[in-house]
């Protein structure tokens, strides 16, 4: 992972264009392509990113990364501050509490919550950075990847934009269709999954146990 500290500006040029006045930021460049430009007023959201796959063009005192559709996050560098890289090594992933693992168990033995004619191919199918909760295949044949959350926020809907990336550079896999799948999911995740063509499945927990909810009903 690389950290550079620097007063920039930022331009994005693709669907909508952005523009960042010149401010002292901090850029990630991570090992898997992407590049994000982060503030010091919020948790984890960047100010503006690209995700890979991606390039990285770099020239004096500006650096262009452009993706495969041809978009553009320009930074501008009027002064750097600090420049450091560092080696992570590979990273474990997330370890799933009870719930979720348990959730993710029951959707493999029900692929048909997805669809009809839905079948499960494997759980856990690694990637290159990391292991897809579920592979599955439709009616049709086509490969289906489905990340399981007990609650789905932003974080998981970037975690399946990568996986897919990369899946969908396998022509064996390729198309893959991408399933965000929680028993909640944020609105802002919602937004985020629809426009990267990810479907979201609300699934009930109760429901799949095969248990009966508590509260009184007429009927």
């Amino acid at each position: 992972m690389r950290l550079v500290i620097a007063k920039c500006s930022v331009d994005y040029v693709g669907r909508l264009s952005a523009h960042l006045p010149p401010a002292v930021r901090l850029l990630m460049v991570k090992a898997d392509g992407s590049v994000s430009i982060h503030a010091d007023d919020r948790a984890y959201k960047p100010l503006n990113w690209m995700s890979p796959p991606c390039k990285l063009q770099e020239a004096p005192g500006v650096w262009k990364v452009i993706n495969k559709a041809g978009e553009e996050l320009r930074i501008t560098l009027e002064e750097i501050f600090q420049d450091t890289s560092y080696d992570l090594g590979v990273d474990p992933g997330l370890v799933k509490d009870g719930v979720e693992a348990h959730l993710q168990e029951l959707l493999a033995a029900h692929p048909e919550t997805f669809g009809d004619g839905h079948t499960l191919v494997r759980r856990e199918f690694m990637t290159a950075i990391g292991p897809v909760d579920l592979l599955l295949k439709d009616a049709g044949g086509g490969s289906v990847a489905v990340e399981v959350k007990r609650r789905g926020e932003i974080d998981g809907v970037e975690q399946l934009t990568r996986y897919l990336e990369l899946m969908n550079r396998d022509p064996l896999l390729a198309p893959v269709q991408g399933v965000f799948a929680a028993q909640e999911i944020k609105p802002q995740a919602r937004v985020l999954a629809t426009d990267r063509g990810i479907r979201c499945v609300v699934v009930d927990y109760d429901k799949l146990r095969g248990t009966e909810r508590n509260e009184l009903t007429l009927f």
